[in-house]
């Protein structure tokens, strides 16, 4: 008989095609009578748009959002809070724009509203990673939370399909991960399994028309369920090394995803045959027999090629004489994974996924 505990805290979700014109309600409802916009240099329009909307509520834009959160722009953001006397924050964008909100939610403490158009799903999670002097720092800390998140698929309409794929494979890890994660239930276990299943029709769709207003808000929904498992279960090897190889090495991070999981995924394959079933179930790929799970890694593999992802991690920057480094990092502070973490095996791992080879 399996056992678990079962305990989850999720943000208020406001869905819909046009839902960013919720958020003057969705502010005040939670008090925030002066929030700071927060965006990359690259949505600066966005948050300048969305500054707009909310008007008098709007305290001021700081667009400098960056990948990994480095801590020189969490300690910019903060003082810029401070300097127009912030209650609040909305983060608008990507993964990396939210995870500076989680950090203005440390310090100085504000409540977040996440308006996230990419797939990320790290707005429903209390996770969150700084990165400093070249290594990333990840913990959780449930005051870091969005308070609501607002998806509205119109705002995801121009996403470019290239950052689509990615960025959707980075949430497919969330879930596939989560199926063999330590403190995994029967819930995440059915929410992870329709997250891949979801995540993977979207893509199948928005190759077809990337401006797929429908296919976008299924995407969102795939988005979020996967996210919400992340939130909800312990990270393993694949979030690991992904933190390892964005951080340390300035990989992009939804790239490294994309990369690594089929090779994660076929490194703890023969410990979780189960797990790798539901994935290859999701992806409607060929069912594999319980003695022989390798089907679900290459599964992954062939869902990312086959919409146009890099395969390899010499394709997205990494250099062959820092794999060394890499492999010695993901070993540094222990965390829970099914199969016992040996350096010569993820070396390994880390060599075929520096040469894109096709697991199995």
């Amino acid at each position: 008989m399996r056992e678990f505990v079962f305990e989850t805290r999720l943000p208020r979700v406001v869905f819909g095609a046009g839902a960013l014109g919720h958020l003057p309600r969705e502010l005040a409802s939670l008090g925030i009578a002066r929030a700071l916009v927060l965006s990359t240099p690259g949505q600066r329009g966005l948050a300048e748009r969305t500054a707009a909307l909310l008007g008098a509520q709007c305290a001021g834009v700081f667009a400098h959002a960056a990948m990994h959160v480095p801590v020189e722009v969490a300690r910019a953001a903060a003082a810029e809070a401070r300097r127009v006397g912030a209650d609040g924050a909305v983060a608008i964008g990507g993964g990396s724009t939210t995870g500076l909100g989680k950090a203005l939610a440390l310090d100085p403490g504000l409540p977040i509203v996440a308006v996230p158009t990419t797939y990320a799903g790290s707005e429903v999670t209390s996770g969150y990673g700084l990165t400093d002097g070249g290594a990333k720092k990840t913990a959780r800390d449930p005051r870091v939370l969005p308070r609501t998140v607002v998806y509205d698929p119109e705002l995801s309409l121009g996403l470019p399909f290239a950052i689509t794929v990615v960025s959707m494979l980075n949430a497919i890890a969330h879930a596939a991960e989560a199926l063999y994660a330590p403190d995994a239930n029967p819930v995440m276990d059915a929410i992870a399994e329709q997250g891949i299943r979801a995540g993977a029709a979207a893509l199948d769709r928005l190759q077809r028309e990337p401006r797929d207003v429908e296919a976008r808000g299924d995407a969102l929904v795939a988005a979020w369920l996967c996210g919400t498992v992340l939130g909800n279960t312990t990270i393993g090897l694949h979030h690991k090394l992904c933190h390892t190889l964005g951080g340390s090495f300035d990989l992009p991070h939804a790239e490294v995803h994309a990369v690594v999981l089929p090779h994660a995924l076929a490194h703890n394959a023969p410990a979780t045959p189960i797990a790798m079933a539901k994935i290859a179930r999701a992806l409607a790929a060929e069912s594999p027999a319980p003695a022989d799970p390798g089907g679900a890694p290459a599964a992954v593999f062939d869902l990312g090629r086959r919409h146009g992802a890099p395969t390899s991690l010499a394709a997205i920057g990494m250099r062959a004489e820092d794999l060394d480094r890499a492999a010695d990092l993901a070993l540094q502070n222990p965390y829970p994974n099914p199969r016992p973490l040996e350096r010569a095996a993820i070396r390994a791992l880390l060599q075929r996924a520096f040469e894109g080879v096709r697991p199995g």
